[in-house]
């Protein structure tokens, strides 16, 4: 289905929604491994190497392809827009993980669907919410609200609890922003203007800010730096933003919420991060929102049928 403005919201067939759900448990590991490299390589330099690696990796894609990165004047002020919550979500989520559990921040960052789905339903023609969706979104957001209400016990958390969840605020604002560009724009050229103009910001702020950290190049900080760029700012962007440009933002959105699961998982076998009860209710408060909302939209499909 195409909106008379050109937005593209067409149904989610099974290739889209096994892909999307395949991107959203890659994405599972990205706290994850955030962490993991945080123990050698400060968040502002961290977040520099993630996006030169995923730039060379969309970059790779480009010249295979022939693809053109020209933007039009017309263009550039939504790339301006974009680009400024690409920089502001992603230093959040590195600084905030560095404060917190990587399970509590897999978590946390999991709150974007419900700020996509709403952002979506004002901004996004065509792509609104219905009660069972609605719903779904409610339940999976109760969990990640019992992990924000746990931290109140946790004071060492609350903060960097607070930073990712500001992230994922931005990050549901960016992916609404991203779905109206990519319409006109394709994914490729977002991809790399989006991420290029910030790469030089987050080498001067860690020259500047973390001049005196110490990195430690282990073997395991340099694979969660590879993870995070071609996998999660390579593999995993493009993948999103090319979904995103076809289908539903909110209905993609929903997908995410399966990101705590492996997330959390994850960071009990290879950090040993403790899955406390109230973690696990949150888990499968998630899991159940993920179900609901993914029902009501067979249930539309069955209807539209």
């Amino acid at each position: 289905m195409t909106d008379p403005r050109g937005i593209r919201n067409e149904r989610l067939g099974l290739q889209a929604a096994s892909i999307a759900l395949l991107a959203a448990l890659l994405w599972g590991g990205n706290a994850v491994f955030i962490k993991m490299g945080l123990q050698g390589v400060p968040p502002m330099a961290s977040a520099a190497i993630r996006f030169v690696l995923g730039t060379a990796v969309v970059l790779s894609v480009v010249l295979v392809t022939g693809i053109s990165l020209r933007l039009r004047r017309d263009q550039w002020p939504g790339m301006a827009l974009l680009t400024l919550i690409f920089f502001s979500q992603i230093s959040l989520l590195h600084i905030g993980t560095d404060y917190t559990t990587a399970s509590r921040s897999t978590v946390m960052i999991c709150a974007h669907p419900i700020f996509v789905a709403v952002g979506a339903h004002f901004f996004v023609p065509g792509d609104r919410l219905n009660g069972g969706r609605l719903l779904g979104l409610v339940l999976a957001f109760a969990g990640i609200v019992l992990v924000f209400g746990d931290a109140l016990t946790l004071q060492a958390s609350l903060y960097g609890d607070a930073l990712v969840l500001a992230s994922a605020v931005l990050l549901g604002m960016r992916q609404v922003v991203l779905k109206r560009l990519v319409q006109d724009f394709g994914p490729y050229p977002v991809l790399f203007w989006q991420a290029v103009p910030t790469l030089p910001v987050f080498a001067l702020l860690s020259l500047w800010f973390e001049r005196d950290a110490t990195y430690v190049w282990s073997g395991p900080v340099i694979g969660a730096l590879l993870y995070q760029g071609l996998v999660v700012a390579g593999l995993c962007f493009i993948i999103w933003v090319s979904l995103m440009r076809r289908h539903s933002a909110s209905r993609l959105g929903a997908f995410s919420f399966a990101t705590p699961i492996c997330g959390v998982l994850l960071s009990a076998w290879l950090l040993d991060e403790e899955l406390t009860g109230m973690l696990l209710v949150s888990v499968a408060l998630v899991a159940v929102g993920i179900t609901v909302a993914n029902r009501a939209d067979a249930d539309d499909r069955g209807a539209a049928g």
